[in-house]
């Protein structure tokens, strides 16, 4: 079957935008699938897949907001801004730094701004991505990018440390690198611990397939799941 449309799938904890990708290649034996922004490792939800002619609205859909939900941990730096990194700092949570002066630094970061990326990324430098020099503890100088941060709020605090939130933003944004400057902010640091992306422009995690459940479906199924590009997506787009 030749498939074509838009996949929604629940990508799973350690694997890699790239590995799921891999995963569908075997499953819908076709090479022409791609991804409208990807995920970390560490991250879970939703990952917007593209198959066949769908393909060419990548960038369009590329260009959507995002919105997660995640938690920080405050008192711990790592050199990844996640817990996939080394800790390079533990520092006490001060008492005075109550639920409600912690969610006041949550909503001073709202609105426009310039985010620097972080040294664990996949953004290339001189032909070299940046994971590489970060790897063998270089720091090497970045462009700062404009990001929009639309909401970020506190959902729960456990204990004095752990933070859950619920964060709304412009595509490109570094969700660790938010929990790592609010960390900053604050004052003992901090870092990503857990993060879930519930939604991408139009489409919600609701609509999303695993890809366990993928894998035991006939095509016909797979291809009834999958949405309709020109549903999505401007005629202008797919140029």
């Amino acid at each position: 079957m030749d498939f074509n449309g838009i996949l929604l799938i629940d990508k799973p904890q350690e694997w890699t935008s790239h590995d799921v990708v891999a995963k569908l290649r075997g499953v819908l034996h076709t090479k022409r699938i791609g991804h409208a922004g990807t995920l970390d490792p560490l991250a879970t939800g939703l990952l917007v897949i593209l198959v066949g002619p769908a393909c060419k609205a990548s960038q369009y859909l590329m260009s959507q907001d995002k919105i997660y939900t995640g938690t920080l941990r405050l008192g711990v730096v790592t050199n990844s801004q996640d817990s996939d990194g080394e800790v390079m700092e533990e520092n006490p949570v001060p008492a005075e730094l109550t639920r409600e002066k912690i969610e006041d630094a949550m909503h001073a970061m709202e609105g426009d701004q310039y985010q620097i990326p972080p040294m664990f990324s996949a953004i290339k430098i001189n032909g070299q991505p940046l994971y590489k020099a970060a790897r063998k503890g270089k720091e090497v100088e970045r462009e700062k990018r404009f990001i929009r941060i639309s909401k970020f709020e506190m959902r729960e605090m456990r204990g004095n440390r752990d933070v859950d939130f619920y964060v709304e933003c412009s595509k490109g944004t570094y969700v660790r690198t938010i929990a790592h400057d609010l960390g900053r902010k604050l004052g003992p640091g901090a870092h990503l611990t857990a993060l879930r992306r519930v939604a991408s422009g139009k489409f919600n995690l609701d609509q999303a397939v695993t890809l366990e459940a993928l894998q035991t479906m006939e095509p016909e199924a797979i291809q009834a799941r999958m949405l309709a590009v020109h549903d999505y997506v401007p005629a202008v787009a797919m140029l």
